[in-house]
């Protein structure tokens, strides 16, 4: 429970308990989705609490192999590149499809990841590579700079094909820096503030070089990691979490879903239901979404049973306890099962897997899909 884990923060903070293994494994089974803070009438920010507890647990026990490894990989982004080029060129011996269309699994045991865990397969190209640094607008209009994150450069890349086709749309700028790195939040979430540290200040060079009028991400916790936790670091990280919004939000903003609403209604409409990102319900991005969703004309939106559950992933967390991961998970499918939709849209590429995965697991029909792909499709191709 959350007020558990705050006392024995508190009480490991304040050096009145040891710090054993018990300790340990109590820290770890948080998913920092805020939604203590959201609830809670006297507002303790049971995850910022939490993360300082792995802080000190880092420092004096040091990262755990696993924490080391994410922490490294991290560090350098031309690793990662190199092993998601690997996977993808390798993913017929790796991988295999279940069921077809669905995503993947492992074919052969593998350290930190579980076999019957579905997943998203590895592009054989990254987004960063697929498009120039920077597609002009037209005059007059804003000019907005993307945060990819790592799950949309390697593994949606689609999600920033569909960004990149809606604000030319829209006539808005874009920019994407080279350079950038990784929001930090699977460090920090175990405990290692250092490389978060480090990322953000490679991340404020990679933005600083242009102005621009926002920094738009299109994950709900990279959104989090760069717009919430960047700006206690310092001021330059301070000034460019003061520009970090969400695309959904800042495409409602620009008069999107007025737009799509304009456009002739399908004969033949997708019913499509929407799954709530903690990392965005816990800042009130609930309203953009579905108000962008229901402007479709060839969606039949239909609002699904606990949309505001949390889905289970934590980042690290289903990493560490994927069983009770897959558990949280679970709770989603029968909502899911009975809105009827064909396709659950939601705003986290990290929320997609692990829906994806619970649908597959539950033995559903249902795929996932991110809101800017829905959006995209819809839109006629601009010159």
């Amino acid at each position: 429970m959350a007020r558990g884990k705050v006392a024995l923060a508190h009480a490991l903070l304040e050096q009145e308990m040891p710090l054993d293994e018990r300790f340990v494994a109590d820290m770890s089974k948080c998913l920092l989705c805020g939604s203590c803070f959201d609830k809670c009438p006297n507002l303790v920010p049971t995850e910022e609490i939490v993360m300082a507890a792995r802080r000190e647990i880092a420092g004096r026990k040091g990262l755990t192999t696993f924490g080391k490894g994410v922490s490294f990989t991290l560090k350098h982004p031309s690793l990662m590149k190199w092993g998601a080029r690997s996977a993808a060129a390798f993913s017929k011996l790796l991988f295999k499809k279940v069921p077809e269309g669905s995503g993947l699994r492992l074919r052969f045991p593998a350290p930190f990841v579980t076999q019957d865990r579905t997943i998203p397969p590895v592009a054989a190209k990254p987004f960063r590579d697929r498009h120039p640094d920077f597609i002009p607008g037209e005059e007059g209009r804003p000019v907005v700079a993307f945060f990819t994150g790592c799950m949309i450069n390697h593994m949606y890349p689609q999600i920033g094909d569909a960004l990149v086709k809606i604000l030319r749309f829209m006539g808005i700028g874009l920019a994407i820096p080279a350079g950038q790195g990784c929001c930090g939040l699977p460090a920090l979430s175990s405990g290692d503030g250092k490389t978060v540290e480090e990322l953000a200040g490679r991340n404020a060079d990679a933005f600083g070089k242009r102005r621009v009028d926002a920094i738009v991400t299109a994950c709900a916790s990279c959104n989090v990691g760069m717009g919430k936790h960047f700006g206690s670091l310092g001021d330059r990280e301070a000034k460019l979490a003061a520009q970090v919004t969400d695309i959904l939000v800042l495409l409602v903003r620009e008069g999107l879903a007025e737009k799509l609403a304009a456009l002739p209604k399908k004969e033949k409409r997708v019913r499509v239901s929407y799954h709530d990102p903690c990392h965005l319900r816990t800042q009130g991005i609930t309203k953009e979404p579905r108000a962008l969703l229901r402007s479709l004309p060839g969606v039949d939106y239909v609002e699904m049973e606990g949309a505001d559950r949390c889905c289970g992933l934590g980042g690290t967390f289903s990493v560490y306890h994927y069983e009770t991961s897959k558990q949280i998970g679970a709770r989603k499918a029968p909502g899911i099962e009975k809105s009827g939709a064909e396709l659950v849209a939601s705003a986290c590429p990290g929320c997609m897997m692990q829906l994806q995965d619970t649908i597959v697991h539950a033995g559903l029909p249902q795929k996932v899909i991110h809101v800017l792909e829905l959006i995209a499709r819809e839109l006629p191709e601009r010159n």
